[in-house]
């Protein structure tokens, strides 16, 4: 007997939101199960619909032969032509069956085979749906905490917001709205798992998308984002348009753009900065709110670096418990030193390294002035000046005697400057003093010539002027 069931087909499919073809699979299924609770197997069972799909009937494929062994799969050939006439030994026939004929334990199993077809689809629905939008910023709301755990409401399904993936600064109730990051969508046997995130960077990145438009189309970029959840963020853009500003645009005008993101994340301090391909560039952008004056690559193979500042701009550099100076070493990938002008003055830094940072003191590759060398201090440099030596060339040119006449400066100091002078600068002589200094190296000694003393007949030269051995004075006259 036909059985109408357009509508459970329709209440199915409004709420449930399973398709007309999988609800369709899943009555068949279900009546396939009921039929084979009852007579055993299934193998035989066709279930059909009409072409408008709201009459569903079932069948029992038969055998027909003369005299039955199995009442499931065989049919005796005069009950066959009862219902058909035209029936044949050996023919198959199809019976109507009547799922009100099937027993209550065959019912129940049909039941639970339904709801189990039914859970199993809506799972998949989901899962497919959800894990397309893995990356992707949902809006729920607070339900309930357990063990530290947010559950939430997503609509269709329950989302979890694991301790680790809250900001420390945030604090909810219940049904506050919660924007978060899909990070997993797993299956599990209570159900589809949707994890969510509000500390992950790429929620960040997620906020500026929905934030700045130049950054959803992709005209400005977002290199590399860094972030201690809860206190700081630190982003590096660049722009793929000469005519467009990447930190001004995610700022925004007067700042509108940065504090709808600050207020998302519920007042967490964030430095955008310019991403340069020049390491020492965007190491001194990296220390960002710091004003550093220049960085020292100590070592470019290992990605080391050193960055000074003056006295005042330390503690903004280094950051509370040494925050900012860490999230700038994971923006840049370089471990970073930061040092003040009268550190670094201290520090030994190997002579390749301190020829490297030669301009730090200078805007001139050529060092000239005793000011200009790396490693002087200023008050010698100063005292140099007072004295009315200013460069090197006239430093070298004093005498020992005119040295030690300089006032306010020592001879540990004047030794100092020279070791300087010989690592940082290469001593350049003119053609004419070069030329000179080799001829006279050239140029063979020739020996003093030797007379005898006409008091005591002990050996004197034309150069003395008082006998060494008997004292009598000396004089020598030259013919022209």
């Amino acid at each position: 007997m036909a059985t109408d069931m357009s509508d459970a087909i329709r209440q199915l499919m409004q709420d449930r939101g399973i398709s007309e073809e999988l609800v369709l699979k899943i009555i068949e299924n279900t009546l396939l199960s009921a039929y084979k609770r009852r007579f055993g197997n299934a193998e035989n069972a066709i279930v059909r619909f009409n072409d408008e799909n709201r009459v569903v009937s079932m069948y029992a494929q038969k055998k027909i032969v003369d005299g039955v062994y199995d009442p499931a799969e065989e049919i005796d050939i005069e009950e066959a032509r009862e219902l058909n006439p035209n029936a044949e030994l050996g023919d198959d026939l199809l019976i109507e069956i009547d799922p009100k004929d099937f027993d209550r334990l065959s019912v129940q199993n049909a039941k639970q085979t339904a709801h189990q077809s039914i859970r199993e689809i809506q799972k998949d629905t989901l899962y497919s749906e959800f894990s397309d939008k893995v990356g992707e910023i949902i809006i729920g709301y607070y339900q309930r905490e357990r063990n530290g755990t947010i559950y939430v409401d997503l609509g269709k399904v329950e989302g979890i917001l694991p301790k680790k993936f809250q900001s420390p600064r945030e604090l909810y109730h219940v049904n506050d709205r919660i924007k978060a990051l899909i990070t997993e969508v797993n299956k599990t046997p209570a159900g589809l798992q949707v994890v969510l995130s509000r500390t992950h960077t790429e929620f960040v990145r997620a906020i500026f998308e929905l934030e700045v438009p130049e950054v959803y189309d992709k005209t400005v970029e977002i290199h590399k984002i860094v972030r201690e959840a809860g206190y700081r963020t630190k982003l590096a853009v660049y722009s793929n348009r000469d005519d467009v500003d990447p930190v001004g645009a995610c700022v925004g005008l007067k700042g509108v753009r940065i504090q709808a993101v600050i207020r998302e994340l519920e007042g967490e301090k964030i430095d955008i900065l310019k991403y340069d391909p020049d390491p020492k560039r965007f190491i001194k952008n990296a220390l960002s709110p710091a004003d550093v004056q220049d960085v020292i690559i100590l070592d470019e193979s290992k990605h080391q670096a050193l960055a000074v500042v003056v006295d005042s701009q330390l503690s903004l550099a280094i950051g509370k418990q040494g925050l900012n100076v860490k999230l700038a070493n994971r923006l840049v990938d370089w471990n970073i030193d930061v040092k003040t002008d009268a550190q670094f003055e201290e520090m030994d830094i190997a002579s390749e390294s301190r020829r490297a940072v030669s301009e730090l003191f200078g805007d001139s590759d050529e060092i000239s002035r005793i000011s200009e060398l790396p490693g002087v201090s200023r008050e010698v440099a100063e005292a140099f000046l007072e004295n009315g030596v200013d460069f090197i060339e006239d430093f070298l040119a004093l005498s020992e005697e005119e040295l030690s006449a300089l006032k306010n400066i020592n001879a540990e100091q004047i030794g100092e400057l020279r070791r300087l002078i010989e690592e940082f600068v290469e001593i350049v002589e003119d053609e004419e003093t070069a030329e000179a200094e080799t001829a006279a190296e050239e140029t063979p000694v020739e020996e003093a010539e030797e007379y005898e003393c006409p008091e005591c007949g002990a050996k004197i030269t034309v150069d003395m002027t008082t006998c060494p051995n008997c004292g009598i004075g000396l004089s020598f006259e030259y013919e022209e």
